[in-house]
């Protein structure tokens, strides 16, 4: 296989290990907490203490990989993520568990956005659709995967293994990074913004933190209260030392970038509702429906099928209609399927459930790949990594986002109809309001040129349109026509 197409698929493999481990423990804390000795409630601390860690390193990425190489950084990365696995696995106390948890979220945080910055930097623009479309793969599959595998390690096996598979893979990846991974840094790395990083870390994790445990019951409302706006106020802090700073961690001068814009608003509305997904379904179809959490799971595993079956066409519906089209058409179409969830019951056919996820599936995974191929047609390759950290931490807040108003729904439901337990009604009008936040999207795709990406897309700009701009946009595409013939 050629090497361009081999990048994507070691850094998909690195990120399906990361969002995988990140919803598999959700089932098998009962038994890890059997095992030592504390309270399935206590160790929620274990999957919050890894999204803090997520948070708060993130912003540090992108200067890391600057200064001693994305090949580098992304292996180490593989490296501490397995470590933690290793140290979890081996845990016998809650302390050395949530201590483990910590060092993955450390070595989570580095893998996602170098692992994007080293598709950046190694694929060229032309062929970036195609690469993300494998890489966002991952994102889909791991949170619906996670439950059912978790549940089915946990009772056939042990839960020690839900941590231990990590490891062959996590060696397989880093084999390959070092072998196919070129080792390219930035020639002149900015200066380290350690104020920056302490500011933007306390905001994106107070913030992220806070609105990942609201609503789940957790903590108190004034503690969940507290850590948003105490993250909330972080960030204003940072904002007025991002303006007197040369090199800030979080770059968001960025933004004036339209398709960047773009991407980070229409983005993160879109995936806060596609963010709940993977906490809404599993618990309709367990607490709801009375499936078993291993069944749920299969079920809900549905919709990794068609974000499969959207990969290999992802390019050719993008390069047709362009990005513009997708992203807007595509938001609303997406949406539909998952406000059609609000309509299931447990009288519903179990296979209409998984149709309607399979089909939905391939919707979701086309508006990621779309959306996240967009945010960087018109980065510069200096703005590389401040690009990949900014779109990162974006995504962290907005999946946070998603869940928290997921659950805050659902409560809300329950506690109008003044019921003491979760029942299956109690959850159409979460789905009916994250269906209607990725609607919304639209208006911030809907306000892009019609010409958006094209160099990316190999989209044929409209010959209405007129200007230098467009004449080089079509003279780009006639260029990347004669290249895919030649390599064809």
């Amino acid at each position: 296989m050629q090497k361009p197409r081999l990048i994507p698929l070691i850094v998909a493999t690195a990120w399906f290990m990361e969002n995988m481990d990140s919803t598999v423990i959700a089932t098998s804390l009962p038994a890890i907490a059997a095992d030592i000795g504390t309270s399935p409630l206590t160790l929620k601390l274990a999957i919050t203490s890894y999204l803090l860690s997520l948070a708060v390193f993130i912003p540090a990425s992108g200067w890391t990989a600057d200064r001693f190489g994305a090949r580098a950084v992304f292996s180490a990365a593989i490296f501490v993520f397995m470590l933690g696995s290793i140290g979890c696995a081996l845990s016998n106390s809650v302390s050395d568990f949530v201590i483990a948890r910590i060092l993955q979220g450390l070595g989570g945080a580095m893998m996602i956005p170098v692992g994007r910055l080293v598709i950046l930097r190694t694929i060229d623009k032309s062929a970036l659709v195609n690469a993300m479309a494998w890489v966002t793969v991952p994102a889909l599959i791991g949170p619906v995967m996670g439950p059912p595998l978790g549940g089915f390690i946990t009772t056939y096996f042990s839960w020690h293994w839900i941590f231990l598979i990590n490891i062959p893979i996590g060696l397989l990846g880093i084999w390959m990074a070092m072998k196919y991974i070129d080792p390219i840094r930035a020639e002149d790395p900015e200066r380290f913004d350690i104020v920056g990083l302490v500011l933007a870390g306390l905001g994106v994790a107070g913030i992220a933190f806070g609105l990942s445990v609201a609503g789940l019951g957790l903590l108190p409302w004034p503690i969940v209260a507290g850590l948003i706006g105490g993250g909330a106020v972080a960030m204003w802090f940072y904002m007025q030392h991002a303006r007197r700073t040369a090199s800030p961690v979080l770059d968001f001068t960025l933004l004036r970038h339209p398709t960047l814009r773009a991407s980070l608003t229409g983005g993160f509305l879109y995936r806060m509702g596609v963010g709940a997904l993977p906490f809404l379904l599993p618990l309709l179809m367990q607490i709801g429906f009375g499936l078993s959490p291993f069944k749920s799971g299969l079920v809900t595993f549905a919709s990794a099928v068609g974000a499969l079956g959207m990969k290999t066409l992802a390019a050719r519906i993008i390069r047709t209609f362009g990005f513009r089209k997708i992203v807007v058409i595509n938001a609303a179409a997406s949406s539909l399927f998952i406000a059609a969830c609000a309509l299931f019951t447990p009288a519903t056919p179990l296979l209409l459930i998984m149709i309607i996820l399979i089909v939905g599936g391939f919707f979701r995974s086309l508006q990621f790949t779309a959306v996240n191929t967009l945010a960087y047609a018109e980065v510069t390759p200096p703005e590389m990594s401040r690009a990949s950290t900014i779109v990162s931490v974006n995504q962290q807040l907005a999946i946070s986002a998603g869940i928290a108003v997921g659950a805050f729904a659902v409560e809300a439901t329950m506690a109008m109809r003044h019921g003491s337990e979760l029942v299956a009604s109690d959850f159409w009008p979460a789905f009916l309001i994250v269906a209607i936040i990725s609607t919304a999207s639209a208006y911030s795709f809907w306000k892009l040129p019609d010409d958006a990406g094209s160099e990316i897309s190999g989209h044929k700009i409209s010959a209405e349109l007129e200007g230098p701009k467009a004449t080089d946009a079509v003279a780009a595409e006639s260029t990347h026509d004669a290249r895919d013939q030649k390599l064809g």
